[in-house]
């Protein structure tokens, strides 16, 4: 009701923007309050209120499309000179994997900590894990941050391989890969499920790996635990992909067209 008569006051002049798959009911034990108050039904209406729609990926614009033609693709975005505008220094020593994301987003960790754990027996590393929640995993390299605007960066510095596991389901394919964004921004090569725009952020065996079964996970991983040069290779690639593809500087222009 509220968006329908915001669309009638200002007419063309509500844009309206997502990158998640927010159509799509997904409630999980850590949001299921929050999840009461999602009318999931709306979007599509406000979809064709809308004068204009900015959907984060090519999932979400195939699904705006459908009620509102005037709908265009802007990815998520990070600023590469204001903010992740530093990059990793690799060195030898103790290798750090790392996640970082919402309390809410915890239960992706489960398809790899088998896999962590794994390697843990043959290498030493940390496992760290910046968040709003600290999950308390049962693991003997597992390290804890809690999340903090102000310290963001420097803390996802810590990370020499960042890691973005997601389950295959529609949801999943709304999601705009913010974590694998991140990650290469500052020059850190990640290893993520072949899921939506993460297939197309990580360019394979360049600035990073795609990993589907436990097996791909562990071999990818083990490449980069185990060779410096490698990390330090696919974190320049990564960070050149970002800044030209994935950028608040790259993208301006074309937002700015948004309000034409």
């Amino acid at each position: 009701v509220i968006e329908f008569i915001l669309s009638k006051l200002f007419g063309s002049r509500i844009i309206y923007d997502f990158d998640d798959a927010i159509w799509i009911p997904n409630t999980t034990a850590e949001n299921k309050i929050a999840s009461w108050f999602k009318a999931v039904w709306k979007v599509k209406y406000i979809c064709q209120w809308a004068y204009k729609i900015s959907a984060g990926n090519n999932y979400l614009l195939d699904y705006a499309r459908k009620y509102n033609s005037n709908s265009f693709l802007i990815p998520t975005c990070i600023d590469a000179v204001n903010a992740h505008n530093r990059l990793k220094q690799h060195q030898n020593s103790e290798v750090v994997i790392g996640w970082t994301g919402s309390h809410s987003t915890l239960t992706y960790l489960d398809e790899i900590l088998p896999v962590i754990e794994r390697l843990s027996r043959e290498y030493s590393f940390i496992f760290m894990v910046i968040a709003n929640k600290d999950p308390r995993l049962q693991l003997s390299n597992y390290r804890f941050k809690p999340w903090k605007e102000e310290t963001e960066v420097e803390d996802l510095l810590s990370f020499d391989i960042g890691v973005m596991p997601l389950s295959p389901d529609p949801w999943s394919e709304g999601k705009c890969g913010f974590k694998l964004i991140q990650y290469l921004a500052l020059g850190i090569p990640a290893v993520a499920s072949p899921v939506g725009v993460n297939k197309d952020i990580i360019k394979e065996g360049n600035n990073g790996f795609l990993a589907t079964t436990p097996d791909e996970w562990y071999i990818h991983l083990s490449k980069l635990l185990t060779d410096l040069e490698l990390r330090k290779t696919m974190g320049h690639r990564g960070r050149q992909l970002v800044v030209e593809n994935y950028s608040v500087q790259a993208y301006r222009n074309r937002f700015l067209q948004l309000f034409s």
